[in-house]
């Protein structure tokens, strides 16, 4: 099964057409790509491995390969550890990253395993990652954007919870000018998961006063969507 992931269309189709933003922006998470069967099946060596989640034979073939082939690439730039993140193969990832695998490389479309992770709503495989030294400051995708960013925005909150732990960089601004705040709002559908990201980057010291492009804060993206309760939590904290 290909990982594609794709946000729900009508959301981003009515918030573009309220920002007047164009809707090649609408689908920043769609760029993320896991294999596709037929990549899957013609792998072999170690990306064969990591996307069987089979550690043993990856330990067994690291043990005999040149520091390279760790980190070889497929035909979208994924290495064995982006695969083995997309598959959501925690002890695949571990067993890569004791060999020695770079923890901070990019795929074609710029993510690195983090911020696969974190799109996937992948807390396993994060917190391996991130106990293995990944870091949860780089900046990816075509967005520029974090692994914070972009677990705010889809409301992964336990995500989010690890990311700010690990130091994840609060006030990011993405070329679309909006940080995870601005995001777990206007991206956001204001209910359960979405607060509690919110809740948990208020508590971590966000400032909350950065705006938009248009100059609109947080608070007032809050009220204008209408959501009360986050309206509430950004007014407790000093938001204007």
């Amino acid at each position: 099964m290909a990982f594609t992931l794709n946000i729900p269309s009508v959301q981003p189709l009515v918030l573009s057409m309220a920002l007047g933003l164009p809707l090649a922006w609408t689908q920043p998470a769609g760029a993320q790509v896991g294999p596709s069967p037929a990549e899957a099946t013609a792998y072999r060596g170690l990306h064969a491995a990591a996307w069987r989640g089979e550690a043993a034979t990856i330990r067994q073939l690291t043990a005999k390969a040149l520091p390279a082939a760790l980190d070889a690439r497929d035909a979208n730039g994924r290495t064995p550890l982006h695969v083995a993140t997309f598959a959501r193969h925690p002890q695949a990832i571990q067993a890569l990253a004791q060999a020695g695998a770079r923890l901070d490389l990019l795929d074609n479309d710029r993510y690195d395993a983090v911020t696969i992770a974190a799109v996937a709503d992948d807390e396993a495989s994060l917190r391996v990652l991130l106990a293995a030294g990944a870091s949860a400051k780089l900046v990816t995708s075509r967005y520029d954007g974090t692994a914070l960013i972009a677990a705010a925005h889809l409301g992964h909150d336990g995500v989010v919870r690890q990311l700010v732990a690990a130091g994840a960089p609060l006030d990011h601004v993405n070329n679309l000018h909006w940080t995870a705040v601005i995001e777990a709002i206007v991206l956001g559908d204001g209910g359960p998961r979405h607060q509690a990201t919110l809740k948990i980057l208020v508590d971590a010291g966000a400032n909350l006063q950065l705006a938009d492009r248009s100059g609109r804060t947080p608070l007032q993206l809050a009220r204008q969507r209408g959501y009360t309760a986050m309206e509430k939590m950004l007014e407790a904290a000093g938001a204007r």
